[in-house]
């Protein structure tokens, strides 16, 4: 009886090493930097599962450019948007938190299986992003939003952004804080969530 549960204790702490290291094939694991940047995205790990591209933005767009990446722990390419509440298994990831004021054009690439979009709201300066409060419907509100990209394989505005697939908006930021977010049902509350500095 002691050998089947050293056995299996050592099996317990092997399985949480890999977990720990991302040793798994073909994940996506999403750290965080102290300063909100991503390091390790394509390394493994987590149960983020990396979706094929089978659409892209156009190779050049106006203003500095913001590649994010939106993840989840989806189980089937067949998922739609809605999320369980407080699972904590999505993520938006993005290329850098810091740009200049003027045009930014960002482009969310959907890299998970369920289906997503990017919302970009106000932050207000003291105010920590992923705080915002999450109503009835498992939304926050937008009030404010400066633009989205929802729109599979094309810019603005539209039903979602399919897995596999990207959408991307050009807006003209000013200086502040914004946080990205994305606002389908539960998604905010699941990790959904990036703020990014204009200067």
């Amino acid at each position: 009886m002691n050998l089947v549960r050293a056995r299996a204790g050592a099996a317990g702490v092997v399985a949480l090493a890999l977990l720990l290291t991302g040793c798994s094939d073909g994940s996506m694991s999403s750290h965080h930097g102290h300063d909100g940047s991503v390091s390790g995205m394509m390394g493994g790990g987590s149960g983020f599962r990396r979706s094929p591209l089978t659409c892209s933005a156009p190779g050049t767009l106006p203003g500095t450019r913001v590649d994010v990446t939106l993840a989840d722990m989806g189980m089937s390419h067949v998922m739609g948007g809605d999320a369980p509440m407080g699972a904590g298994m999505m993520r938006l990831l993005v290329s850098t938190t810091h740009v200049r004021s003027g045009l930014v054009s960002l482009v969310a690439s959907n890299r998970g299986w369920r289906t997503h979009e990017l919302v970009v709201l106000p932050l207000a300066a003291g105010v920590p992003a992923g705080r915002r409060a999450v109503g009835g419907l498992g939304r926050v509100s937008e009030t404010g939003s400066l633009g989205e990209a929802s729109s599979s394989c094309a810019a603005g505005s539209g039903e979602g952004i399919r897995a596999g697939s990207a959408g991307w908006t050009t807006l003209r930021l000013a200086p502040g804080r914004y946080e990205l977010v994305c606002n389908l049902r539960n998604h905010y509350a699941d990790g959904m969530w990036q703020a990014i500095e204009v200067s």
